[in-house]
């Protein structure tokens, strides 16, 4: 212990006469262990870490299979099936988001917010930290208005009040009393301000078993339950309702999947590159200071021949010489972990929203235990070749040299580390320029629309207004004259239904020569978007043949509908559709008017590989 003292005395004294070549390779060191700490603790909060609820490996996902998508929306009946009829889960819940508008004091402000069953937050084993839950009898039609909110929005809107429970707030126009606060470091798959109980919604086609309403149910197994037994009881359930109900579950498959996979997406492969792109960068500082000390050593050479001629061995001069790379490291770690702490935030940022369990990421005992390790090892890696070098120095020539090292070994080393740096530079520039060029490509793709000063906003009508189609229409229209007279604004569309790249409404449809088919899984499929008749001019989506919906296609007029290119050339090839028509379910008999352009609506890299592509 009393030399391991010694050698970090010495280590400091000799980094201190140095100070240009410390603070050179301190800088050096801290860009390369930051950036890989920075990286890691992303890596480490999105892939590592377990899900913040109790016994995680216990929660699933369960979507429907249908319409050839493997995750698909959920059908509330079929859920309550589910619910009712599995053997395997302790507990089943179904979610849905949505947006309200908030009124307290006459001050209305947006939430983002979800409709969830009553058996959602103890599924996840989700404590509120004031008040309760919902109980299965508000979960129902007719039951009164409830709500939880957020820990934020208690604190943004009540200041930490206690007695906010009980209160009543306006959500959308209709009041609701507060039961409970939910904690704030609860995240699913986004941050909530509010949540209201699913079953309490009216609206009649959310009860249609042919429909799904965009919702998605997880599922706590019982103890001892694997994955694949879930699998064949939720199989059994499809084919039980299958049998039970041709029409509309037909070819309906259910799946579950780990939910912490189902959260983190496709993300891991795209993580752990960039970790690996970052560990060069990393080994190229190590390659760098590795030079720096070679030179410096050599420099030293005349004081370790003069230690080892009195008697040191040369493991005490390699050991001092490890000694002073490791501490020389640990300090460059320190710095870089506080680079880290500050870059992390800013290179979330970066990253698209999108990333998954982001409100996850920070600086944590992991994140540590890291970059000491990396401290480590990267002090071992750069002290080790200038340490090896001077095992077996010719004392004779280099006590004569007056310490001048000048051997062509110490320059085929330092040779061979430029070698290795402008190799692993080369792998990154190599490997920077093919994303250069994917990115290039990616965006010169032509998304069938133009996004440049495009804005889309969500807008919470009253729910009266659902049941009063005249006065639900009228205001519509007022919010389209109100929106259009803005100065500045050249289009306006309200639509529902699909959002590019944001959102999928699917439509099941047969064409108008053919039999209906006996189950809606027989059905052809588009997505649809229910828009008005300033949406091409809006979008910037080109029209291709026929006209588009006008001002006459309203509530008193025939059906009608246009179709894009891939729809056309899918179910219409080398015919004109202009004209013919088509039996939508749910709609009725519908008359094609005109064609648009296709929309890459998944994606500008996948959209032609995705499950349904036809648009209307």
């Amino acid at each position: 212990m009393d030399t391991l003292t010694h050698d970090l005395r010495y280590a400091l004294r000799m980094l201190a006469k140095s100070p240009g070549f410390t603070a050179i390779a301190l800088i050096t060191l801290a860009l390369g262990i930051g950036v890989n700490s920075s990286l890691f603790s992303i890596v480490n909060g999105v892939l590592l870490n377990p899900l913040p609820y109790p016994k995680p490996e216990q929660l699933v996902a369960v979507y429907q299979r249908a319409f050839n998508f493997e995750k698909s929306s959920i059908s509330y009946l079929n859920f309550l099936d589910w619910q009712a009829g599995n053997h395997t889960f302790a507990s089943m819940a179904i979610y849905r988001s949505d947006t309200f508008n908030l009124t307290i004091g006459g001050e209305t402000s947006r939430l983002r917010g979800d409709m969830i069953s009553a058996s959602f937050f103890p599924t996840l084993g989700v404590v509120p930290i004031m008040g309760r839950n919902f109980t299965a009898e508000e979960d129902r039609v007719g039951a009164p208005p409830v709500a939880l909110i957020s820990e934020g929005l208690w604190k943004r809107k009540f200041g930490g009040a206690p007695d906010v429970l009980q209160k009543t707030i306006t959500l959308n126009g209709a009041a609701y009393t507060v039961v409970g606060v939910t904690p704030g470091n609860y995240h699913l798959d986004r941050s909530n301000d509010v949540y209201v109980p699913i079953g309490q919604w009216g609206d009649p086609t959310f009860r249609d078993r042919k429909v799904s309403m965009g919702s998605n149910s997880i599922a706590r197994m019982k103890e001892g339950i694997s994955l694949a037994r879930a699998q064949a009881d939720l199989d059994a359930i499809a084919a039980n309702l299958a049998a039970t109900y041709p029409e509309s579950n037909k070819g309906v498959g259910i799946g579950a999947y780990p939910l912490k996979k189902d959260m983190v997406g496709d993300i891991e492969p795209f993580l752990l590159v960039l970790l690996a792109a970052v560990g060069f960068v990393l080994l190229i500082a190590c390659t760098n200071v590795a030079n720096l000390l070679l030179a410096r050593a050599s420099e030293r050479a005349r004081e370790f021949a003069v230690r080892i001629a009195l008697g040191a061995a040369g493991g005490r001069i390699i050991r001092q010489l490890l000694c002073e790379s490791v501490l020389l490291g640990l300090v460059a770690g320190g710095l870089g972990l506080a680079l880290a702490t500050w870059c992390t935030p800013v290179l979330l940022k970066t990253l698209p929203s999108t990333l998954p369990r982001a409100g996850e990421i920070r600086v944590d005992v992991r994140v540590l235990l890291f970059t000491f390790g990396v401290s480590i090892l990267a002090g071992i890696a750069f002290g080790l070749v200038p340490a090896l070098r001077i095992r077996r120095p010719d004392l004779h020539e280099t006590l004569k040299a007056g310490g001048r090292g000048t051997s062509s070994a110490r320059h085929r080393v330092q040779a061979v580390l430029v070698v290795l740096e402008m190799a692993m530079s080369l792998v990154l520039l190599i490997g920077a320029g093919l994303m250069v060029r994917t990115l290039e490509t990616l965006w010169a793709v032509n998304p069938g629309f133009d996004p440049h000063n495009v804005l889309t906003f969500a807008v919470a009508m009253d729910p009266q207004l659902s049941t009063n189609p005249a006065g639900g229409r009228s205001a519509m229209r007022e919010l389209h004259r109100s929106l259009g007279a803005i100065p500045g604004i050249e289009a306006v569309s309200l639509m529902a239904g699909s959002i590019p790249m944001n959102g999928d409404s699917e439509l099941p449809f047969w064409l108008d020569n053919e039999p209906k088919p006996a189950s809606i899984q027989d059905m052809k499929v588009s997505l649809f978007y229910c828009v008005q008749p300033d949406y091409l001019r809006a979008m910037g989506i080109p029209l291709l043949r026929g006209r588009f919906l006008t001002e006459h296609d309203d509530e008193r007029s025939p059906l009608t509908a246009v179709i894009d290119e891939r729809l056309t050339q899918k179910y219409f090839p080398g015919q004109d559709p202009i004209g013919r028509r088509l039996n939508i379910e749910y709609i009725g008999n519908v008359e094609i008017v005109g064609v648009a352009g296709h929309i890459k609506h998944f994606g500008l890299d996948t959209d032609a590989t995705a499950a349904v592509q036809p648009q209307m």
